[in-house]
């Protein structure tokens, strides 16, 4: 329980910020999956990467994910992707 004026609006503040991350990480997961099955399922459909890419981008920006988290991301949706292909 908050005892200051100070600490109840840092209190309200986390809450919105726990909303709008869970938000953005519930986002990145379901891109993610479409863009994995999508993939393992050998339909290397640049619209589904592309909206993968760009949502693991943007959870990098607003700080959701650290950035080597999302080039590890990128880059092994890309590899698994060039797998693919080359099938």
């Amino acid at each position: 329980m908050a005892n200051t004026r100070s600490a109840e609006k840092q209190q309200r503040q986390a809450a919105k910020a726990t909303t709008r991350n869970r938000a953005g990480k519930s986002r990145l997961k379901s891109a993610l999956k479409k863009a994995r099955t999508s993939v393992s399922q050998g339909n290397v459909d640049s619209g589904v990467l592309s909206t993968g890419f760009s949502e693991i981008d943007k959870a990098a920006k607003k700080g959701i994910i650290k950035t080597n988290t999302a080039d590890r991301y990128k880059a092994r949706l890309a590899a698994a992707a060039k797998r693919t292909a080359a099938k």
